[in-house]
């Protein structure tokens, strides 16, 4: 590693970079081709994930330079002593959203207006996490990719492709034209998740805000309102958690399985 005491900030930001902090993060940052510069404390405790990165690093030719604890308070807290300047995915805007290659069986989550940037990664690493093909969501009230929210994400915001929207029941509208099925998450849908199969084909999942839900327009031109049957005292879940528990228990149960 090359020793560096400014702390590795690069002159003149860039609105497609950023620094972002966190083991499980940068090194899902380095898998995703997405890391040009990798910051490592002097006093990091060496761990499977910090060698995971440093070998990642060699292999792919990525500076990597040692610097102190304090340079990387700076960036942000909890750290895990260890930084990566990243290049930040572009969004998928309307035009490309119309005519991008769906697969017959893809799963698409619509986050209607996810406004923390922590609901955002959860949102966000459980949909990765069940193979969804890509993340719809505001382009105005919302949250956006941020180093926060890559953060919260565990790095899964680096790999899943997100387009970002002006009209969302109208992109919503566009994804029925092409053979979606569009399925709103609702906690006063009469049907419940286990009352009804996830449609077959194509679906788009849709989550709503952490307040206020499902926007009027969004839920007209759902095809389908389900809610999570919720037997416990706390009536609903917040947007992350709501939308892991559909994906794993009912739209994942209604595709193929993974050979």
């Amino acid at each position: 590693m090359r020793k560096s005491g400014a702390g590795g900030r690069s002159r003149g930001s860039r609105p497609d970079r950023a620094w972002i902090t966190g083991r499980r993060a940068v090194l899902e940052a380095i898998r995703a081709g997405r890391a040009g510069q990798v910051m490592i404390s002097d006093a990091a405790v060496a761990t499977p994930a910090l060698r995971a990165i440093l070998e990642l690093t060699q292999g792919d030719d990525i500076p990597v330079l040692e610097v102190t604890r304090e340079a990387l308070d700076r960036l942000g807290p909890d750290h895990q002593g260890v930084a990566a300047r990243v290049r930040k995915p572009a969004a998928i805007t309307d035009s490309r959203l119309r005519s991008w290659a769906f697969g017959p069986d893809d799963v698409v989550v619509v986050l209607d207006g996810i406004t923390d940037p922590q609901n955002l990664g959860a949102a966000a690493r459980a949909a990765e996490g069940a193979g969804v093909v890509m993340l719809v969501m505001r382009e105005r009230r919302a949250a956006g990719v941020s180093p926060a929210a890559i953060r919260a994400s565990a790095g899964a915001l680096l790999h899943l492709p997100h387009a970002r929207v002006t009209n969302l029941s109208r992109s919503l509208q566009r994804l029925k034209d092409v053979g979606f099925s569009v399925v709103g998450l609702d906690e006063d849908a009469p049907l419940s998740i286990y009352d009804r199969p996830c449609p077959e084909g194509r679906v788009a999942l849709v989550v709503g805000s952490e307040g206020e839900g499902l926007s009027r327009l969004v839920r007209e031109t759902c095809d389908v309102l389900v809610g999570l049957p919720m037997r416990g005292h706390v009536s609903s879940l917040n947007a992350s958690a709501s939308l892991a528990a559909a994906l794993f228990g009912y739209v994942l149960p209604s595709r193929k399985p993974v050979a």
